[in-house]
């Protein structure tokens, strides 16, 4: 399953059905086949969403920092350093509701 985002102010946002899940969650809407994300409550979205992008990164950092400082050269930490981080899956969705508040848009899936 895809999660489409659609908006009136933007361009659709589509997400794989775990990434959108999470964004989903994060922002405490409940992940299913349909919603809406109102206009009063995308400041709440986006502050939850960068909230969640802010310990993302330093999780991912102390991470980094943890594997330097063992010295763990392996392939498997070289990948997990290398995988998709919230802050790149985020950036639509939160370019998405800046937006739709800027224009009085609600978010629908």
């Amino acid at each position: 399953m895809l999660y489409k985002f659609k908006s009136r102010a933007t361009a659709d946002v589509i997400m794989l059905e775990s990434n959108g899940r999470q964004v989903l969650e994060i922002v405490g809407k409940t992940p299913g086949a349909s919603g809406i994300i109102t206009v009063q409550q995308i400041p709440a979205a986006i502050e939850a969403l960068e909230a969640a992008v802010a310990d993302d990164d330093a999780r991912r950092k102390a991470s980094h920092e943890e594997q330097a400082q063992d010295g763990e050269q392996d392939s498997a930490a070289a990948g997990a350093r290398d995988a998709v981080s919230l802050r790149q899956r985020a950036a639509p969705m939160i370019d998405m509701l800046r937006r739709s508040a800027a224009e009085n848009s609600d978010v629908t899936w």
